[in-house]
């Protein structure tokens, strides 16, 4: 009885475990001015691409990772020994369990770095926008924002 509901488990676990499995969305540009919508104008700005930087992301955990693994971890913990045996083994499990879930939440979800471009508008105004890949652009080039976009002219 006890390998059969220790196995339904493990079975259980890791079915959970793989529903944690996400993509991750683009990152946008910063900043975006409220009142977007059908009908709304757009005024361009122009300016010059200050600087351009790389950031380096660490992966983020939701916690349900580390949670669902802790209970997990309690669960298989709990078949072990008797007694205090079993409470040192509980314990010890939902610890692990914790441990192992939140660093296969974080290698699923995998670091995104990402480039950092601040562009100096004619008004004199520092404004930056966060993009994946860089679309051919370099310190100094003339660009025109329009809707949160940067496109070189």
């Amino acid at each position: 009885m006890k390998q059969t509901f220790a196995l339904g488990s493990a079975a259980l676990a890791l079915a959970l475990l793989t529903g944690c499995a996400t993509t991750q969305a683009p990152v946008s540009s910063a900043g975006q001015a409220p009142g977007y919508g059908p009908g709304y104008q757009q005024r361009a700005e122009y300016g010059r691409v200050q600087s351009i930087d790389l950031v380096r992301a660490e992966n983020q955990t939701s916690g349900g990772g580390a949670l669902l693994g802790g209970l997990v971890g309690a669960v298989v913990g709990r078949q072990i020994g008797s007694g205090s045996g079993r409470t040192a083994g509980t314990l010890v499990g939902a610890f692990g369990g914790a441990v192992i879930g939140n660093q296969i939440e974080k290698n699923q979800r995998g670091a995104q770095d990402f480039y950092r471009v601040v562009i100096r508008t004619e008004q004199g105004q520092a404004r930056s926008f966060d993009y994946q890949q860089l679309a051919d652009l370099h310190v100094g080039d003339r660009v025109r924002i329009e809707g949160n976009q940067v496109y070189r002219y």
